[in-house]
């Protein structure tokens, strides 16, 4: 499995300075290369998630190690789906370094072998926790298409057309894209939240028990909820949208570690080293 692991970081590392390469020099081969070497990181990444499944029996979110994992692999998976329909290349400046660091962290954290309690084996579990992640890494990438939107917005303001101006898609398409993500996030983060409830009755009898995670997921559907609202009846496109996006991101990332790293509660049991 530790050789799965180096292979998924090595491709990654590799589909990132295509990126790279491609930002400053604007070679489509690299960002073909980029995008297929993605490809294969995520081939490996996949073996080494079946991996621990078939290793444990159950999905492999019972640690920091693996949950980081898994979040990197929906990352990894949600940016091929986006370039696939928009084609939006660049974003691969914001992906593929992301899982990368996301990966290398993943390889330095302990691999603790630790036993498993039934809250791991339920069906409710694994259609809760796959539907947050995808639906988190969704906002993701729409927090990152949220800069590149900010970034191009300036340059076309301040007439500057120089490095980013030339290399970012239109303002339209990366609104458009931005906007596609934030739908997909909502409706799976949704459908996480719905399937935990049913989850935390079937595990602790009530569905829903103030425990700091479920609060602050609370608060980050309201987030996107506010954007998606204000979207479809106030007209909150363009730069609102990209900066609710951006603004989503940082809550995302406080509910994902920052809740169960520096809050009590049941949650903490998904990510202990």
């Amino acid at each position: 499995m530790e050789l799965l692991i180096i292979l998924t970081i090595l491709a990654y590392m590799l589909s990132a300075g295509a990126y790279i390469a491609y930002l400053f020099l604007q070679k489509n081969n690299l960002q073909r290369i980029g995008f297929f070497i993605l490809m294969a990181g995520i081939l490996f990444h996949t073996a080494t998630i079946i991996s621990g499944f078939t290793k444990t029996g159950h999905l492999p979110v019972n640690n920091l190690r693996e949950s980081l994992s898994l979040a990197a692999w929906a990352v990894a998976g949600m940016f091929l789906t986006i370039q696939y329909k928009y084609n939006i290349k660049v974003l691969g400046i914001f992906a593929a370094p992301l899982v990368t660091l996301v990966m290398i962290v993943v390889s330095l954290l302990p691999d603790a072998h630790v036993q498993v309690s039934d809250v791991f084996k339920n069906f409710w579990l694994i259609s809760h926790v796959m539907a947050i992640f995808i639906g988190e890494a969704s906002f993701a990438l729409a927090g990152g298409i949220g800069v590149l939107y900010l970034i191009q917005e300036n340059a076309i303001k301040t007439k500057k057309h120089r490095f980013f101006f030339k290399r970012l898609p239109s303002l339209d398409l990366l609104d458009i894209a931005g906007y596609a993500c934030i739908v997909v996030g909502f409706t799976l983060l949704t459908l996480g939240l719905i399937t935990g409830f049913v989850y935390a009755k079937s595990i602790w009898g009530r569905f829903w028990s103030w425990d700091p995670k479920e609060v602050w997921s609370g608060i980050t559907w309201i987030v996107y909820a506010i954007l998606l609202h204000e979207r479809l009846t106030v007209g909150w496109r363009g730069r609102k949208s990209a900066i609710m996006a951006i603004i989503g991101f940082g809550v995302l990332i406080f509910t994902f570690l920052g809740v169960n790293l520096l809050l009590e509660g049941h949650h903490r049991e998904f990510t202990r080293f």
